[in-house]
Parts: C-alpha cells; sequence; structure tokens
C-alpha cells in the first residue's frame, strides 16, 4: 500500500498502524517545515512555507508560533485563516476549515485516537475521524475539537471548551463537554465597521 492509499484508509475510521514507517517519516518532515515556520512572522514569507506544509490553504493564511501538525496533508483552509499561539492539528483524518476562521491560544484539532484496548495500543494501533469547522468561526483560548466533530458556520466555541460532538451554526458554545448555550443573534452587534481607532 503507497502513502496515498494509507491516508485514504486512515479516512474511513478503521484501525491503522501508528508506528507504521511512511507515516513517521511524514511527521518527521512535517516537524522540520514548522519548526522553519515558526521562525517566520511576515505573511508574505509565512504562507509558501504553510501552504508546502497543508494540503491547501485559501488567501491569506497565518499562524503564529508554535504552531504544530501531525501530516500537515490532510489539512486543508480557506481564505484568511488566523491561529494564535500553540495551536495543533493531528491530522490523521482531514481537518477542513472554512473561510475567516480564528483560532485563540492553545486551540488543538484532534482527529486521531488510541485504540482502548491495551494491547492493541500498545501495538501503534489508532483511528481517526475527520473534524470539519464552517466558515467565520472562533474558537477561543485552549479549545480542543476531538474525532469526528463538525461546526456550523459563525459558530463560536468559549475558551477551555471541550468539542466532543457537533455544534450548529450561529450559536455561542462553551464547557466540557461543550454545549449550546444560546443563538448568536442581532442583539450581538454593535455596529463595528472595522474602522481604525478615531479620536
Amino acid at each position: 500500500m503507497n502513502l496515498a492509499e494509507k491516508f485514504a484508509y486512515m479516512a474511513t475510521g478503521q484501525p491503522y498502524l501508528d508506528l507504521d514507517a511512511d507515516l513517521i517519516a511524514v511527521r518527521d518532515t512535517a516537524t522540520i517545515v514548522t519548526n522553519h515556520l515558526n521562525t517566520i512572522t511576515d505573511p508574505a514569507k509565512q504562507a509558501p512555507i504553510f501552504r508546502q506544509l497543508v494540503g491547501s490553504a485559501g488567501q491569506q493564511p497565518f499562524v503564529n508560533p508554535n504552531f504544530r501538525v501531525e501530516f500537515g496533508r490532510n489539512i486543508h483552509v480557506g481564505d484568511q485563516f488566523y491561529a494564535n499561539y500553540d495551536c495543533v492539528m493531528l491530522d490523521g483524518a482531514p481537518i477542513t476549515i472554512g473561510d475567516h476562521v480564528l483560532f485563540g491560544p492553545k486551540v488543538g484539532l484532534y482527529t486521531s485516537n488510541h485504540l482502548f484496548d491495551a494491547t492493541e495500543r500498545q501495538n501503534g494501533g489508532c483511528i481517526a475521524k475527520p473534524i470539519t469547522i464552517g466558515d467565520r468561526c472562533w474558537l477561543a483560548a485552549n479549545v480542543s475539537v476531538l474525532p469526528g466533530v463538525m461546526i456550523g458556520d459563525n459558530t463560536i466555541v468559549g475558551a477551555g471548551s471541550v468539542v466532543t460532538h457537533d455544534l450548529p451554526s450561529n450559536v455561542l458554545a462553551a464547557g466540557n463537554p461543550c454545549q449550546v448555550l444560546r443563538p448568536i443573534t442581532a442583539a450581538d452587534r454593535t455596529e463595528f465597521t472595522g474602522m481604525r481607532f478615531t479620536k
């Protein structure tokens, strides 16, 4: 089985060998690339290296250090993706992120899980399920998103939340496990227009 076939198999949610030599090699390469990426603060210089690392990226992606991925090639981000400090994405299965998405510090997206049986886990068994995040979402500091989760457009996830199940669009959600607190409505508007500070 070649590398592309291995990644396709992993995306099915079937158990796979986490200790596979090909997967280890891709992880090692991703570590080298992210080490370099984390030294660059100029968005124009960072973008091509980010695109080298991930499967696809829209316009103006930017990540603060220290950004970490498992493989990188299973990550797909839309336009103007921004991740604050210490973001981690374990992309054993695809991670798909929409346009204009913001991550606070220490956000983690974890598609992979070790197997529950101790012997299978010792033998390197893992499973992975995809994570999808819609357009214009904001995940605040220290949010963890677990395997198989889908988050709808415009949704905000509060700091410290552990997202264990799907969240709909247009809601504020928080907690461990994360729960919908309320819809986001017109009452949340402040009439901010994007103007710079004025006297």
